[in-house]
Parts: C-alpha cells; sequence; structure tokens
C-alpha cells in the first residue's frame, strides 16, 4: 500500500469544482462540515454509551465519545506523521499528507459509532438474537425466508454490527442530495472499516483482528469493492484504521472508569485493589506499577488540597494521564510495525505486546465485573430487549410483503408508513430492476435501518406508543 493510494480524495459521486476556486479546504476538511451538519450525527446525543437512558448529565452518550475518539485520533495522526517524516520512512509523505491523515482521523472519530442502533451494544447483541429465533420462523409467498435468501444475506443479519452499519449510514441513508448519503471521500470511508471482509469471512479463531467480525453487508458489496479498488487496501485493513481504533480504545476505556466511579458501579478503594492484584504490580520499574501508583499519588493530592470528593478528582486526573500514555504507546506502536501495517500482514491491535497492554486489559475487565454486569445495567437491558424485540416483531414482519403483489394487513401498511421517507427513498433505488430474493433481503434491511437509526429515546417512547402506553 502507499499513502498517495489510501489518501484517496474521490468521493462516490464526484463533484464538479467550482471555476471560482474560492473554496481552500482539501476534500477531507469538507468532510468534517458534511459530519456535523448531519442529523444522523446530531442523534448520536441521544445514544447510549455504557449507561442507557441516563438523566445526568455528566456521564457520556454516543456524541461525547464520538468527540472524544475524534480528538485522540487526530492526535495520533499528527504523532505517527510527525515520526513518519523525522524517521524518514516513506519518501511519499510529507506535510500534506500529514495534515491529510490529521483530518481522516478527525472525521473517521467523529463518524465511527455512527450506525450503532440504541441502548449501546446489547442494541446489537438484541438484533442478532432477534433473527436467529425469528427468520426460521418467516415466510413470503409461503415458503420461509431463510430459504429465500443466500447465506450471506442471512449472516448479515445473524452477526449484525453497528460498524458495518455505520457504512450504510453515511453512504446511503443520510438522503441529503441524493442516494450516495454524505458522499465522503474513499480514503475516510477505507478508515472506518475495521473488518474488511464479509459476513461469510468471519474468523473469530484466527488470530487475525480483521476477521474478528464483518466490515459491510451484501447491499454495500459492490460499494466496498470500489473502496478497495481506489485505496489500493486489497482486503487489508486501511493502515489509519488501526489508529481510529486505538483511539476508540483509550477513550472507551478510560472513560467508562470514570463514569463507572462517578455513578457508583465501583469505589476508589476498589479500583485501586483491583489494580494492586495484578502480578505485574510487584515489578517496581514497570510501566503498569509506575500507572498505578500515579493513582495514588493523585487521590493524596486530592486529600491535601482538601478537595471534597478525593475519590472521583483522582481518577478523572489518573484518566488523563493514562491517556496521555496510551497516545504515546499507540505512536510508537504503530511506527514499530510500520512495515507490516502498509504491506497488509499486521493482525494485531497497536497495544499488543507492548508493556501498556495490560493496562487497558485490566481496565476492560474491571469494567465488565463492576459496570456492564451492575444490576441496573441488567434491568435497563431486560427492557431494552422487551422494547426490540416488539419493534423488529412489527416493523420486520410489515416490510416483508411491502412493495410486492402480496396482500398487506391495514396495519402492515400503518406501520410502513411510519419509517423514515428517506429510507424508503433508498430501498426504491436500490431495489430497483434487483432480483426477487435481493428485494426481499433489502425490505428486511429497510427494517433494520430504522430501527438502529433511532435514539435511545425515541425507541422507548414509539414502543410506549404503539402499545397505547401513556
Amino acid at each position: 500500500m502507499n499513502w498517495n493510494q489510501l489518501l484517496c480524495p474521490e468521493r462516490i459521486r464526484s463533484i464538479t469544482k467550482s471555476t471560482t476556486n474560492r473554496d481552500l479546504r482539501t476534500e477531507f476538511e469538507k468532510d468534517y462540515h458534511r459530519i456535523i451538519g448531519s442529523a444522523a450525527f446530531r442523534r448520536l446525543q441521544d445514544k447510549t454509551q455504557v449507561f442507557p437512558l441516563d438523566k445526568s448529565d455528566f456521564i457520556r452518550t454516543r456524541l461525547t465519545h464520538s468527540l472524544e475518539v475524534s480528538s485522540f485520533a487526530k492526535s495520533l495522526g499528527q504523532n505517527v506523521g510527525e515520526k513518519i517524516i523525522s524517521g524518514n520512512l516513506d519518501p511519499n509523505f510529507g506535510l500534506r499528507q500529514k495534515e491529510d491523515i490529521c483530518a481522516i482521523l478527525q472525521c473517521a472519530g467523529l463518524i465511527h459509532d455512527i450506525g450503532n442502533p440504541p441502548f449501546g451494544h446489547f442494541g446489537e447483541t438484541a438484533i442478532q438474537d432477534w433473527f436467529k429465533s425469528n427468520l426460521k420462523k418467516l415466510t413470503f409467498k409461503g415458503k420461509p425466508i431463510e430459504d429465500l435468501l443466500n447465506e450471506q444475506m442471512k449472516q448479515d443479519f445473524y452477526n449484525f454490527e453497528g460498524n458495518t452499519q455505520a457504512l450504510r449510514v453515511v453512504s446511503k441513508l443520510h438522503f441529503l442530495v441524493d442516494e450516495h448519503g454524505m458522499n465522503l471521500t474513499k480514503a475516510l470511508l477505507a478508515t472506518i472499516i475495521k473488518y474488511p471482509g464479509s459476513s461469510l469471512e468471519i474468523d473469530k479463531k484466527s488470530g487475525n483482528i480483521k476477521t474478528k467480525k464483518m466490515g459491510y453487508l451484501y447491499a454495500e458489496k459492490d460499494l466496498f469493492e470500489d473502496i478497495e479498488q481506489s485505496t489500493g487496501t486489497n482486503k487489508a485493513r486501511h493502515p489509519l484504521t488501526y489508529l481510529l481504533e486505538a483511539a476508540d480504545d483509550i477513550a472507551y476505556k478510560t472513560a467508562d472508569m470514570e463514569d463507572s466511579i462517578k455513578k457508583n458501579c465501583i469505589t476508589y478503594s476498589q479500583l485501586l485493589d483491583e489494580l494492586k492484584a495484578s502480578d505485574s504490580y510487584r515489578n517496581e520499574t514497570g510501566v503498569y506499577r509506575k500507572l498505578v501508583d500515579v493513582l495514588e499519588h493523585k487521590y493524596e493530592k486530592a486529600i491535601d488540597k482538601g478537595i471534597e470528593k478525593p475519590d472521583v478528582y483522582a481518577v478523572q486526573n489518573w484518566v488523563v494521564s493514562i491517556q496521555g500514555q496510551m497516545l504515546f504507546c499507540a505512536s510508537d506502536s504503530f511506527i514499530e510495525h510500520y512495515d507490516e501495517i502498509m504491506n497488509g500482514t499486521y493482525q494485531y491491535d497497536l497495544f499488543h505486546g507492548t508493556p501498556e497492554e495490560e493496562i487497558m486489559e485490566r481496565l476492560g475487565d474491571i469494567e465488565f465485573r463492576y459496570s456492564f454486569t451492575s444490576m441496573p445495567i441488567y434491568k435497563l437491558e431486560v427492557a431494552a430487549d422487551t422494547i426490540f424485540n416488539f419493534l423488529l416483531d412489527r416493523f420486520v414482519k410489515a416490510v416483508i410483503n411491502y412493495d410486492t403483489d402480496e396482500k398487506q394487513s391495514v396495519v402492515g401498511k400503518r406501520i410502513v408508513a411510519l419509517i423514515s421517507d428517506d429510507y424508503r427513498r433508498i430501498y426504491e433505488i436500490f431495489s430497483k430492476d434487483k432480483s426477487e430474493e435481493e428485494k426481499l433481503y433489502l425490505r428486511l434491511l429497510l427494517a433494520t435501518d430504522y430501527i438502529c437509526g433511532m435514539t435511545d429515546s425515541f425507541a422507548k417512547d414509539l414502543y410506549q406508543e404503539l402499545n397505547g402506553i401513556s
């Protein structure tokens, strides 16, 4: 792979350039303004990061999380870009390329979660489980739908994924001018494809991070191939994807811990005890020990200052220290594995094999045990499951006979009418001249597109309205 091709500024729909050339922004800087002005981006303010439907103003949402990832990703771009230039690692990489990767990563951070359904990652699981349980029961023209779809179409629903939906949202569903969505640059689209393979290529046991999940739906197969050919990735991850993923990991593992402390899911003492329980803590000269010592120092400093909540103060400030350390770690790791990343053979995340890897894994484990499996989260997930099951039951069944000669029930027609006009327009455009099999697949996507695009509050309110609950 080479940077001249990787930083492809082309769009799926080409734009006629003004003869006056008054717009001095690069194509990647234009992407930024397309994103922040979109309704899909604004909806992230009412989508769950960890704690669904939380009423407090300090808990992170998908929007605030995305802003943090965007900031970290841009910082990583600056660090890595400078190292490539100063180390003379690539004769085709200069200041222009450095500015471009920073702009791309800043945008990628904003949209990396734009396809996530309501109620956090549980929403993905709820959609997967519903299709695994129900697709075999549904029929069209007297035949089981499971027998009518090809294997990739079925696996798309069984492995439904928010990251995959993000590509669909920005390239189609955000109907601004036409069916090309936000019409973003191909370099940016390649960056947000974390897993460059279809639902048939998932292999969680391969040891290669790129096969962990799917990266595109059957409906975006041609789009993916276009992006791949234009950027020259050839089934490999785009190099900037590693930096985007690192920024995401840094953001959620540190911020989730801060939110967990504020929500009283875990105390400062419990956190400290958990961190000290690691064998690495006994290594007095190790990175792990130094980072844990920083947490204790922050707490002692808060006590000396007479701060009212020394535990919150300590963790908040410790999180900032951890983030800085992780940014340097990810940057150094990218440069260390530069050749492997550029030839498409690197199989791990950027923290793999680093001294900082254990602290990241430890934080993830602590958050899972104290926050993600807490009673309030369990209750909200049970409620979310009820909402998803109801909405999927109604909307999936309603779209099966939509746009066909088969009879639709009166209620089914009303339910389809609730779906966004833009989403229905996208279905009509992309289903034109398609086989009956693919039209059926696209109708099922019409239902998941609508439900996945809902905010937490909208999904809850719609569930209550359709059930006659005031």
